[in-house]
């Protein structure tokens, strides 16, 4: 079938993200509110080209925002940083509790964090930016970051420059593939956005593919009749028309597009 530290206060497709009516973003959003242990599981981390080029020299704290399971997070960590996680989704913050046991993690939008202002050397948004109101999250991210501060914004995407991989994102309908001119919209707190980029492959099995399209925005919101079809429509492009047999191990080419802006 071919395919169609610090302290807590007390107390899309996705080079269109911006432009998404706030009602559809947090629609979409919303579907990652559950299943954080499969997004754990089937996602991809980061490369960590990604957090060595972002990292300023001599950062100390750092918030993550929107940190779903603690995929980037997992990077600031690694590297020594007093990192707090925040995300809107208890579920995804259940499993990254699980994950980094010694990270401080809380409930929270990149619009209202709940954080103490000045407080972070670096925040970092990875795979969430696009779920954010640019403006309003500008101006909350600032407000916490000390003076000269650098906001992270960072992206996996598949590489459609190749041509497999081309068709294989619009069957999985994987919206987060960035046109050439995209370039992050960030509100007048921050000055010299600089961009930053990674190519890398993963190592997945066709079944790893399908997995992965199971935690995509597109697909969690869907109604079981697009579901079905859409994994159908994978199903014969994996394993009929590029011929490939269940457990074969693909090498799935990625970018990685890490942006970095400084607290004006």
């Amino acid at each position: 079938m071919p395919p169609g530290g610090p302290k807590l206060h007390s107390g899309p497709k996705l080079h269109s993200g911006p432009k998404l009516r706030s009602e559809r973003r947090l629609e979409l959003g919303q579907s990652f509110q559950d299943g954080g242990e499969h997004y754990e599981r089937v996602r991809p981390g980061y490369p960590q080209d990604s957090a060595d080029w972002l990292i300023p020299a001599g950062a100390r704290d750092a918030a993550d925002i929107g940190a779903g399971t603690g995929k980037f997070t997992a990077l600031l960590v690694g590297r020594g940083l007093h990192t707090v996680a925040v995300d809107p989704s208890a579920d995804m913050l259940g499993q990254l509790r699980r994950t980094l046991p010694g990270v401080t993690a809380a409930e929270g939008r990149a619009e209202d964090t709940g954080l103490e202002p000045e407080s972070f050397d670096m925040v970092t948004v990875a795979q969430a930016w696009h779920w954010c109101d640019p403006s309003l999250a500008s101006t909350e991210i600032a407000r916490i970051l000390r003076p000269h501060g650098v906001l992270g914004l960072i992206w996996n995407q598949l590489d459609t420059a190749v041509p497999w991989v081309h068709r294989l994102s619009r069957i999985m309908h994987a919206g987060d593939v960035h046109k050439p001119h995209f370039r992050p919209p960030v509100g007048p707190e921050f000055t010299g956005l600089e961009s930053h980029l990674t190519r890398w492959e993963d190592s997945v099995t066709t079944e790893d593919i399908q997995a992965l399209t199971k935690s995509r925005s597109y697909y969690l919101a869907a109604s079981e009749p697009t579901r079905a079809k859409v994994m159908a429509n994978l199903d014969w492009y994996l394993h009929e028309h590029l011929g490939h047999a269940p457990g074969d191990v693909l090498r799935l080419p990625y970018l990685t597009q890490t942006w970095r802006t400084f607290r004006a």
